[in-house]
C-alpha cells in the first residue's frame, strides 16, 4: 500500500520537527514547509497530498489564506487540518469557513493529532469514489460541494457541507446537538454554544425554505432529523 502523503506548514521549527518525526514514525510520507508561500509553491508545482496540516499564523501567506486559496483552485477532496493557538468559537469558525475540515489547538498531544489525521483520512477514503449523496430530491455533490434541489443549486461553505453530509449519511436518525458538535465540529466545543442551530438555519435557507416539503426537521427537546418527505 502506498504511503499517505501529508504536508505540514508551520513557521515554528520545533513543532514542524515534532510533527514531522511523529507522522513519519507512523508510516506517513511527510513534506514540510516553514511558511505559507513555500507551501503554495509545492501545490502550484503539482505535488499531490492526501492531507494538509496548516498553521493559522505564518509569515507571508497565512494558513487561512492558504486554505482558502487551495480550496478555490484544487477543490474539497483533500482534508485540511488547522493548527491554532486560538481557542474562541469565532476564530475556529473563521478557519472552518476558509475550508478547513478540522482543527487542533496548540499545545497538543501527538496522539490527539494522529487520531485527527487518521479520522480525516478515513473519511476522505470513504467519500473519494462516492460523488453524489441524496435525500429525497436533494443531491449533494461531494466534489464540488454544491447542493441541488429541483432547479435550485446552492454553493456551501466547508462546514455547511460537512453538516449536510452528516445529516444525509444519518438520515432518519434523531441527532442531538451534542452529537453534532462532537462529530461535525469538535468534542472540545462548549456545549452551550448555539453554533449548531446557526448552521442548521444556514442550510434551511439554502435547501428547505424555497420548498414546501422540508427535509431538516426539528425534534423538540432532542435535536434534528433529516428525512425525505413521503409522496
Amino acid at each position: 500500500m502506498d504511503k499517505k502523503k501529508i504536508l505540514i506548514a508551520d513557521d515554528e521549527e520545533n513543532i514542524l520537527d515534532f510533527v514531522n518525526r511523529g507522522l513519519s514514525d507512523f508510516g506517513y510520507d511527510v513534506t514540510t514547509a516553514s511558511n505559507g508561500n513555500d507551501a503554495w509553491k509545492l501545490f502550484a508545482e503539482g505535488n499531490p497530498f492526501d492531507l494538509l496540516i496548516l498553521d493559522i499564523r505564518m509569515p507571508g501567506m497565512t494558513g487561512l489564506d492558504l486554505c482558502r486559496r487551495f480550496r478555490e483552485r484544487f477543490g474539497f477532496t483533500t482534508p485540511i487540518l488547522m493548527l491554532t493557538a486560538l481557542t474562541t468559537t469565532d476564530d475556529i469558525v473563521y478557519g472552518l469557513h476558509a475550508g478547513a475540515d478540522d482543527y487542533i489547538v496548540k499545545p497538543f498531544k501527538f496522539m490527539e493529532l494522529i487520531a485527527r489525521v487518521e479520522a480525516n483520512l478515513r473519511r476522505a477514503d470513504i467519500l473519494k469514489d462516492e460523488k453524489t449523496l441524496t435525500c429525497g430530491d436533494l443531491r449533494l455533490d461531494s466534489h464540488t460541494h454544491k447542493a441541488c434541489r429541483g432547479d435550485i443549486s446552492a454553493d456551501l461553505s466547508q462546514k455547511e457541507y460537512r453538516l449536510l453530509e452528516y445529516f444525509i449519511l444519518h438520515q432518519g436518525e434523531t441527532l442531538s446537538r451534542r452529537q453534532l458538535l462532537k462529530d461535525v465540529w469538535d468534542k472540545d466545543f462548549d456545549t452551550a454554544t448555539n453554533i449548531v442551530d446557526v448552521y442548521v438555519r444556514y442550510l434551511r435557507n439554502k435547501i428547505d425554505d424555497p420548498f414546501s416539503d422540508k427535509l431538516i426537521h426539528t425534534i423538540v427537546g432532542k435535536g434534528y432529523c433529516m428525512k425525505a418527505f413521503e409522496k
